[in-house]
């Protein structure tokens, strides 16, 4: 069950479940961390890839984690979606807030979702195999250089050369990506999402998406 908010996020009071908020198009609120770091060659994003079986954008990049608010629950209580989908325990405190994100997407004869995102950075130098990803919950974890996610999708590069760590099996290998494995939106989310990495990093007090 979801609570139903409305468009600028007050709580309209009623529940209803998730499969009919997605038919109906009713607003709700959810998280997304990214998580993002640095390494000798640069600094890094992580993104989840999603299971194949997903009904909607399957396959596709998306951010980190993912999670929707549960009927009642806080910010603490969606955040164990973290450890669910990638295996290690959510450090709230070490996570930068960066504001909401309003999220239209409309499929034709599919669901119709309209979010809230509360959005969060999350900065971990660690490799990939510190992670423990969900197999039932994504296929696996996709790390990009920063550098190369911005020059993607502002045209300078045609694709990218990452690594996959793959949730069945935990391999990494080497993988080169287009800008089709983006999810389509108009906003460029993953691009307005680097660009907020990349501040952070350069070390600007304010950094917002």
């Amino acid at each position: 069950m979801f609570d139903l908010v409305r468009s600028n996020g007050t709580p309209l009071g009623r529940t209803k479940a998730r499969a009919t908020v997605h038919q109906d198009g009713d607003w709700h609120r959810a998280v997304h961390v990214w998580i993002y770091g640095q390494r000798k060659n640069g600094p890094f994003m992580l993104f989840q890839r999603r299971g194949l079986l997903k009904d909607t954008n399957p396959g596709a990049l998306d951010a980190t984690v993912g999670g929707h608010y549960g009927a009642g629950e806080s910010l603490e209580d969606v955040m164990r979606e973290v450890h669910e989908e990638i295996g290690v325990p959510a450090d709230r405190h070490a996570m930068r807030y960066i504001g909401v994100r309003v999220c239209a997407s409309e499929w034709e004869n599919g669901p119709i979702d309209h979010e809230l995102q509360d959005v969060f950075l999350w900065r971990r130098d660690e490799g990939l195999l510190s992670y423990w990803p969900n197999a039932e919950e994504l296929e696996g974890l996709i790390e990009a250089r920063l550098s190369d996610v911005l020059a993607i999708y502002s045209g300078a590069l045609d694709s990218l050369t990452a690594q996959f760590m793959s949730a069945a099996s935990r391999e990494v290998e080497t993988v080169v990506l287009g800008p089709d494995v983006f999810i389509p939106r108009i906003d460029r989310y993953p691009y307005r999402v680097a660009i907020a990495i990349q501040s952070a990093l350069r070390g600007y007090q304010h950094v917002a998406i």
